[in-house]
């Protein structure tokens, strides 16, 4: 399929009238025409010559062809050397000249009006009408020779009805006034892209690559594995790689959302847009541009813009047929009264034009497509990836939060919670010298713990496993044990240390015991550590509406005990399988709304099965490609934001909703005894449409609030 980028959309119902004409041609049915991202996708064998003809008749016009789709799910759209901003301001431009001179023209036969004969002022309001309407006129005559019912139908019908009873000066007005709200609209929309388009340019074009010991700049599309690149301070890193020579601070906003500096060194990774913040880095490339996680991420969003969500599939259903009806109530309206009560032909043909016009659904069509590319584009911002409007919407309604315990509530790094020493430097010392070498995480747990307390330690004489026995080692000729209870069966207990180890296995602690020939030199409690913002991050859930947070994992009934009670999450379930996860997940999905949020991997098979998948991974693979929706960092500080901006996105979508409708109802109720006008019709629709987007585009605006 082949893409290319539209301007001049001037409303979602243009772009669904577009797609539908487009798909009426020759290897056109599968064609996509998204309003949110301004994106054609169409069949290659299609003939673009008669796509060109069918915007040309609506004023819309291909900007720039972007990279075709190879089917790989990595390939991303070709950004760079596509800015033709110039050519949408030169479109706005020109419409907005257009209106204005038409409006001059409207005010001068205002005033004229009484002074002038009278068929110079309707030959002033005809050159006004035609100057900001003719392209309305003729796109909708050709859909009613069509019989196509679309909102340029409604507005001809009105204009040519207006001008049949002699009404020249309020066909002028709708007309001015009908394409002033298409150029507000456009603009609307726009200023949502833009915002979305920003993100966009994080991406670098150009690198340095060193070769041969000489200094090359190419684009970055043409770095490939292994090679070195020099990156100076103020530069952006190209792609994900890792630091071979110097140190520096890296500002990492532009995946994780995060603004302060992470220290890197050599043999650290970097990702592609990210940037150098004061020293000279050498990174060495281990990712193409487009498998890096900057691209994925810019693709995915990218993507986000052009799913449709249940609601805005709903409502472009409701206005295919919504629109015919408002024309049957029209002529209802028109004819009714002076068949059956003797009413006033011309009156009522009047009242039956202005609910034409009340009734076109362009506000209503816009209630959705504003807000949701602003709460992706706002989310994204925070390093929040969202796959798209469908799973932003599933997220501000989500009732039950359930998580993952390792790595997502904790660390998912043992570290030595707590210790009993009776030798003390015997203990560390043979402990060190058995877990030196060792690449196990308890073993890394007890090394960094001896690390810290800078406890110097010896290597062993010798060192063996012994089945069911832990492990025995030789340190400065002394032999000494390292297991868990079940492994010092050689010596007697006491039971003051029994307790201890009693009340260590109560705390859901894992043990470490070490001892010599005769007794025990000491215990190592260890944990997973919690994380320090999961207690506050789940208290911001409850307060934003979430009713219940449950904690699912596979360690003991204790230590999910342990962990529940310190970060205050509602329900727990320990002792649990990866399809103990998964059945969990479907019981509480069964009458609620549910997501789970893992670390991307392990938790797959549950991120699967819940409503909506949420990964955290500080931008990896898996956990880029598994989920509905990726937390970039690695914590869940940004989580209570993303689920207040999708609950806002779903309240700004349902009140967009209800004022489109209600002003369309009390101007309805106005035809009843006769007060409907075709000056409050259109101001009305107008008023409602520039109302939506005002509405939608403050999700843009950052809150300085933040919750938790």
């Amino acid at each position: 399929m082949n893409e290319y980028r539209i301007k001049g959309l001037s409303c979602g119902g243009c772009a669904l009238r577009i797609e539908e004409e487009i798909k009426q041609l020759e290897h056109g049915s599968d064609a996509k025409l998204s309003y949110n991202s301004g994106k054609l996708t169409v069949d290659p064998q299609i003939s673009m010559t008669a796509v060109k003809k069918i915007l040309k008749s609506d004023n819309a016009y291909i900007e720039a062809s972007a990279e075709t789709n190879t089917g790989d799910d990595h390939s991303t759209h070709n950004h760079a050397g596509h800015d033709h901003d110039h050519s949408h301001s030169e479109g706005n431009s020109k419409m907005l000249k257009m209106l204005i001179v038409s409006g001059i023209i409207y005010v001068a036969a205002l005033f004229l009006d009484g002074v002038l004969d009278k068929q110079a002022v309707i030959l002033l309001y005809l050159t006004a009408t035609i100057i900001s309407g003719y392209t309305t006129f003729f796109r909708g005559l050709k859909n009613l020779l069509k019989f196509k019912f679309t909102i340029d139908t409604l507005m001809t019908i009105a204009l040519v009805g207006a001008v049949s009873i002699g009404e020249w000066k309020e066909a002028t007005l709708v007309a001015i006034l009908f394409g002033l709200n298409e150029l507000l609209e456009g603009y609307g929309m726009e200023k949502a892209r833009r915002s979305m388009k920003a993100l966009f340019q994080v991406a670098p074009k150009e690198a340095l690559k060193l070769e041969n010991g000489q200094e090359l700049i190419v684009p970055i599309a043409s770095l490939q594995i292994g090679d070195l690149v020099k990156i100076k301070p103020g530069e952006k890193i190209p792609s994900d790689g890792i630091v071979s020579e110097g140190k520096s601070s890296v500002n990492e906003a532009a995946i994780t959302g995060e603004s302060l500096p992470v220290e890197k060194d050599a043999g650290e990774l970097v990702y592609g847009g990210s940037i150098n913040n004061e020293g000279l880095l050498l990174v060495r490339i281990d990712k193409a541009y487009k498998d890096s996680s900057l691209a994925k991420i810019l693709h995915l969003v990218q993507e986000a813009q052009e799913t449709k969500t249940p609601t805005e599939l709903f409502i472009n259903k409701f206005a295919k047929y919504y629109t015919p009806l408002i024309m049957i109530v029209a002529a209802l309206v028109a004819l009714i009264p002076p068949l059956l009560f003797q009413g006033d032909w011309i009156t009522w043909l009047y009242q039956g034009l202005s609910v034409l016009i009340v009734g076109c659904p362009c506000a209503l069509i816009l209630s959705s497509p504003i807000a949701i590319v602003s709460g992706i584009t706002r989310n994204a911002r925070n390093g929040v990836l969202v796959k798209g409007g469908v799973f932003l919407e599933q997220l501000g309604k989500i009732e039950i939060l359930a998580f993952d315990k390792s790595g997502t509530l904790t660390k998912g790094e043992p570290h030595v919670a707590e210790l009993a020493a009776y030798d003390e430097e015997r203990f560390f010392q043979a402990a060190g010298a058995i877990e030196k070498s060792s690449s196990h995480p308890l073993a890394k747990a007890i090394m960094q713990e001896i690390a810290n307390r800078n406890i110097s330690v010896p290597e062993p004489d010798e060192i063996q496993t012994i089945s069911g026995r832990g492990i025995k080692a030789k340190v400065l000729g002394h032999s000494y044990w390292l297991g868990n209870e079940q492994n010092m069966a050689h010596i007697a207990i006491p039971e003051s240390i029994q307790s201890r180890i009693d009340q260590f296995k109560e705390d859901g602690l894992t043990l470490v015991l070490v001892a010599d020939e005769q007794q025990v030199l000491g215990i190592f409690g260890i944990s997973d550590e919690i994380r320090e913002e999961s207690r506050s991050v789940i208290a911001s859930l409850h307060k934003l509406g979430i009713t219940r947070t449950v904690m699912l994992t596979g360690d003991h009934q204790k230590t999910a005990e342990k962990v529940a009670s310190a970060v205050g999450v509602s329900e727990f379930y320990g002792n649990l399988l990866p399809e103990d996860k998964v059945k969990r997940i479907k019981e509480l999905s069964a009458n609620h709304h549910v997501a789970m949020i893992g670390d991307g991997i392990n938790d797959a098979p549950a991120l699967a099965s819940a409503q909506l998948g949420i990964a955290m991974g500080k931008g990896t693979d898996s956990a880029i490609e598994t989920a509905d929706i990726v937390l970039m960092q690695d914590h869940l500080g940004k989580l209570p934001e993303a689920v207040s901006i999708a609950k806002k996105v779903n309240r700004v979508i349902r009140f967009n909703i209800s004022v489109s409708l209600g002003l369309k109802v009390i101007a309805l109720l106005l035809t009843i005894p006769g007060w409907l006008t075709l000056w409050i019709a259109i101001l009305s629709d107008m008023g409602a449409t520039i109302f939506v987007t005002l509405v939608s585009l403050t999700l843009l605006i950052e809150g300085k609030k933040r919750l938790g």
